[in-house]
């Protein structure tokens, strides 16, 4: 192939990958989102975390994140 054939096929190529591109974004704006953004939050998805402390046997063996294992020191 000549140099003129390899710039044709990234023309075509590109040209072709704008039209997706182009698909998927007026396919994307045509779907509306169920809670966008400053949409009320769905009550069913909410998760309640209690204010009572841990149970501090959660944290039995384990390490500090990035700080490594309590029995060892770092480098």
């Amino acid at each position: 192939m000549s140099l003129q054939d390899d710039l044709n096929a990234v023309r075509r190529n590109l040209d072709e990958l704008t039209r997706k591109v182009e698909q998927l974004e007026r396919k994307a704006a045509r779907q509306k989102p169920a809670g966008g953004p400053g949409a009320a939050p769905d009550p069913s998805r909410m998760v309640t975390i209690p204010d009572a402390p841990y149970d501090n046997a959660l944290w039995t063996d384990t390490d500090d994140e990035g700080l490594g294992a309590r029995d060892r020191r770092a480098p």
